[in-house]
């Protein structure tokens, strides 16, 4: 198998992005983490809202005549 010009563009892609200019790859994960953060951030707050919401819930139960 001989390598063909879209491998050389591959390889030459990867390397740019492992070994280019300002840290890219720090960059991208950088951004992945925040990303993670703030969907760790809005699970916690939809579970806040749910306890609150079951805290706030009235008693509608029907009293039992004696």
């Amino acid at each position: 198998m001989a390598i063909g010009p879209l491998q050389i563009i591959i390889i030459l892609v990867i390397a740019l992005l492992v070994f280019g200019g300002r840290g890219k790859i720090s960059s991208i994960m950088g951004d992945f983490g925040k990303g993670i953060t703030s969907f760790k951030k809005g699970l916690k707050d939809g579970v806040d809202d749910q306890s609150n919401s079951s805290e706030e819930a009235l008693d509608v139960t029907p009293k039992k005549d004696k």
